[in-house]
């Protein structure tokens, strides 16, 4: 628009105009410039100190120059945005004023707009408040030759009613022109308002943080010259006052001394890299001649010495080999990582006594690691792995373990055979043409292990090629052996106590060749490892016998039965066997007992005192106590146990040992459990869902000290799961009760309707991810139901005239079972145990009689608890033939008590093999 470039003053226009040639000005400023460059050249710093304030002055002003120009385009800015606020309010108070809208419309706006726009102009402070028509023309300006005028530059932006606002270069500098439009009360835009500001005119911050800055400028100067002056103070120290010329004195006279010691020396910093070097040194190392500057590691030295001089440590004659030179090497650190000063020493004289000291050193230290890993399990096959473990590839290239056959079943070595199985081979290469692991050798008279297995002493072959008796024993795999490379072999018995357990033999093919020295160190070897193999062996004697002897107590096959289908697992303990049990025992009526026991302790104590415990249950279920009393006779015979141990002034009493017992009826699906110190059982449903039913806990068995046994009863249905465990299951050293019986509840829950064994299966695997450092017993029993239909009962009157009727009854019963050929043995023994019951029992009298797979039981129950005995009546007794009847009718009776009377069953055989033969029965008995 050209509105600002008329008004703008020739001395605001920023023209900077070089003085000129010849002028005053020109000379005085060639004067400066030269008393400027004398004085730089005066002040051109020499010392450290000075050179290190040049730069911090040079840091110091780019910082200063820096801060000002982003301060000075900062308030730039800031002044841009203040300009076009300030234009903008003032277009918009002039345009919004009470009657601008009037006048505009008015007939002359010219006189009622200029007087107003001057007077805002100069109020507000801006360069121009101008008022145009809809159609550009000037109708107000400050200069009056411009009003009338048209202005070519488009307003549409501000008729529409959004201010227009413009930034440009005016000759008085940067400007911001805003326009706005007048509208009447029509909405109707009658005009428009444009206000012009220069930048310029708007209050810069500049000058006022100027000095700031140069004043935080000056600070810095300070600060850096008084830190150069403590830099140049310090150095001073450090040289203890020497100046430039003493220092390069000194330099020259180490330099000479340095260079002419015969003893190497080398000078390096702390990151380990070589910052001098004499020549004695660079002799014996055989540097190259840019060594300087370059890590030591990368020199060519051997590793070993490398490390030593670039890890700066203090090191005091360490001798290393440098080629042919034998090296003793002193080191130095100065100062913490400030580097270090090695002295080398030319020692080869001593080289052959260091090699000889080097031998000895590793021989003893092959001793001593020997001592430490052989023999870490009691393992014969891991201890000969350990023993060629530690001797390959230190001793030699490859070694072999062989035992004879006795030794490796446990057993005394006979010494009759040379036949020897090999247990362990070891080497620098697995493609060896020895022979493999497991394979029995037997070596023929002459051969160097037959030859030292005779004289108890170690056999060297110094060259394998030429020795005749050791190639006869196999020429074609001796031949391979050769061919292989392996050259020499030590040929060492393995006796421990006069006994040859086996041999060890080590071999070498990269290695020289053995010496006779190498005699001494092979046998102590095999001395340790056949005291340790012999160690092995008795254990695996002793531990093969504790485990016969457990196995030999724990049940074998258990027994099929009607009533239950049981599943079971035994896992032994880390530290051998234990005296965790189990058991299932069938019992008269198609019941069943389940029992789980627990001897506190490991070894044999524990195994013998769980094999007692298992008899004695074993006896108190043949007379059919209940769970309560069989716990209570338990209970007085560990008591009787310890008081005989105490008595003979044996230690090892019964400390611990726990009980659980079950009886289970088939018929009614009513179970009594018992448990005496035990973990309680777990119960699955049917439906999957597990429980731990609250079973009553009595003290542990031998602490009872005749405190009464509480039972608990559960009724449980077909298809349900009793689990039967003891504490090694769910108890840990890492793991509380609770959360192992959480555990045992989702493994249980997770594996219903699986097969009982891989239930058992899968609970030990979950429960234990390790072998357990207790032994551990699992019985899981799935229950089933007598049907009905195998089943009679009948109630019996007080009155011998009924037993015809009962007989007739229960003959029926057996046809309709399809037993029609045991009828009369049945009616025999019910005939008989009927009779004594209305004889000799009391009210109320019942008969029962269970089909059951191979057995038909007959069982009478009356009020009374007197027991029948049987006895054998002479050839003149007219009576006491019944029972006996009984007994040889069928394949086993008995008699339990109940709370109230007792039962007399009698079971017969149904598969053909019939207890009762009265062929066989004198006329007289019947």
């Amino acid at each position: 628009m050209g509105k600002l470039g008329r008004y703008a003053p020739a001395s605001r226009r920023g023209e900077d105009v070089p003085p000129k040639a010849g002028s005053p000005e020109a000379g005085q400023t060639a004067r400066h410039k030269s008393a400027g460059r004398r004085l730089l050249a005066l002040r051109k710093p020499r010392t450290v100190a000075g050179q290190v304030f040049l730069l911090q002055l040079v840091v110091v002003l780019l910082l200063i120059a820096t801060a000002v120009t982003a301060l000075v385009i900062q308030d730039r800015n800031r002044a841009i945005q203040e300009a076009k606020d300030r234009s903008l309010v003032a277009a918009e108070s002039f345009a919004n004023a009470r009657g601008t809208a009037e006048a505009m419309e008015s007939d002359d706006p010219t006189a009622e707009l200029q007087p107003h726009a001057e007077a805002v102009r100069k109020k507000t402070g801006v360069d121009y408040v101008v008022a145009l028509s809809p159609y550009g023309f000037r109708w107000t300006h400050p200069d009056e030759d411009e009003i009338g005028k048209h202005v070519s530059t488009s307003y549409g932006q501000a008729l529409e009613g959004e201010p227009h606002q413009t930034t440009f270069d005016s000759s008085l500098g940067k400007a911001v022109d805003s326009t706005v439009a007048v509208f009447n009360d029509e909405g109707t835009a009658v005009g428009l308002v444009t206000v012009g500001v220069t930048v310029d005119k708007v209050t810069s911050v500049v000058q006022q943080q100027v000095p700031v800055i140069f004043a935080a400028g000056g600070v810095a100067l300070l600060l850096a010259a008084g830190g150069s002056a403590l830099v140049s103070g310090r150095l001073r120290r450090q040289t203890r006052g020497l100046g430039p010329v003493e220092m390069t004195r000194m330099y020259e006279h180490h330099d000479a001394v340095l260079h002419a010691v015969r003893e190497g020396v080398i000078i390096l910093d702390g990151d380990g890299r070589l910052l001098l070097v004499n020549d004695e040194a660079r002799r014996l190392l055989a540097l190259p001649p840019e060594a300087e500057g370059r890590p030591v590691t990368g020199l060519g030295l051997s590793p070993a010495l490398a490390a030593l001089l670039g890890s700066g440590r203090a090191a005091t004659d360490k001798v290393f080999l440098a080629g042919d030179i034998l090296l003793a090497v002193n080191v130095r650190p100065v100062g913490p990582k400030e580097g270090s000063v090695a002295t080398l020493r030319d020692t080869t004289e001593l080289r052959a006594l260091a090699g000889r000291a080097d031998v000895a050193g590793g021989r003893l230290q092959l001793l001593y690691e020997a001592g430490t890993r052989i023999g870490t399990t009691l393992d014969m096959k891991r201890t000969a792995e350990e023993l060629t473990e530690v001797t390959v590839p230190r001793f030699a290239d490859f070694a072999t373990v062989e035992l004879v056959e006795p030794v490796l079943q446990g057993g005394e070595p006979t010494g009759a055979s040379t036949a020897m199985r090999r247990i362990a081979a070891t080497g620098i290469r697995e493609d060896s043409p020895l022979h493999p692991v497991g394979t029995l050798v037997r070596y023929a008279p002459g051969n160097p292990v037959a030859t030292g297995m005779t004289t108890g002493r170690p056999v060297l072959v110094e060259h394998l090629a030429g020795a005749d008796g050791w190639r006869s024993q196999d020429p074609e795999r001796a031949q391979q052996v050769i061919a292989y490379g392996i050259h020499s072999m030590i040929s060492v018995p393995l006796q421990d106590r006069g006994q040859v357990l086996g041999v060890v033999q080590f071999w070498r093919s990269e290695q020289d060749p053995f010496e006779p020295d190498d005699l001494s160190p092979a046998e102590e070897l095999a001395t340790r490892a056949a005291v340790c193999i012999d160690n092995a062996r008795r254990y695996s004697r002793e531990h093969t016998t504790a485990v016969t002897l457990q196995r030999s107590l724990l049940p074998g096959a258990l027994p099929e039965l009607s009533a239950l289908e049981v599943g079971h697992r035994y896992l032994p303990a880390q530290a051998g066997v234990g005296g965790d049990w189990y058991d299932v025992i069938p019992l008269p009526g198609a019941r069943v007992a389940l029992v789980v026991g627990d001897v506190v302790g490991h070894g044999l104590h524990a195994a013998a005192t769980m094999g007692r415990l298992r008899t004695a249950v074993h006896n108190f279920a043949a007379l059919d106590l209940p769970p309560d009393e069989l716990l209570a006779h338990l209970d007085d015979l560990i008591t009787r146990i310890d008081e005989d141990a105490a008595a003979e002034g044996n230690t090892e009493a019964v400390t611990g040992a726990t009980c659980l017992y079950a009886v289970y009826d088939p018929v009614s699906g009513r179970c009594v459990l018992a448990r005496a110190g035990h973990p309680g059982p777990a119960l699955v449903s049917p439906d999957g869902s597990v429980t731990f039913p609250d079973i009553p806990v009595a003290p542990p068995l031998g602490l009872g000290g005749g405190l009464p046994v509480e039972t608990a009863v559960l009724q449980l249905a077909a298809d349900s799961r009793l689990v039967l465990y003891t504490d090694g299951l769910v108890e840990a050293r890492d793991r509380d009760i609770d959360i192992g019986l959480g555990m045992l509840r989702e493994a249980l829950a997770a594996s219903h309707g699986a097969p009982l064994g891989d239930t058992c299966q899968a609970v030990l695997d979950a429960m234990l991810r390790t072998r357990p450092s207790d032994d551990v017993a699992l019985l899981v029993a799935r229950t089933r139901l007598l049907d009905p239909d195998q089943v009679a009962e009948w109630e019996v009157p007080d009155d011998p005239a009924a037993v015809p009727r009962i007989r007739a009854e229960a003959t029926l019963r057996l046809e309709s079972w399809g037993l029609g050929e045991a009828a009369f043995t049945t009616e025999l023994i019910l005939s008989e145990l009927v009779t004594n019951a209305i004889r000799y029992g009391k009210s109320p009298i019942r008969l029962r009689l269970l089909r059951d797979r191979d057995s038909l039981i007959c069982e009478v129950a009356d009020g009374t608890s007197t027991s029948p005995h049987l006895r054998r009546a002479t050839l003149t007794d007219e009576g006491g033939r019944g029972l006996f009847l009984v007994a040889q009718l069928s394949r086993r009776w008995g008699t339990r008590y109940t709370d109230r009377g007792k039962i007399i069953w009698a079971e017969q055989a149904l598969d053909g093999e019939t207890a009762g033969n009265l062929s066989g029965l004198p006329i007289a008995h019947l």
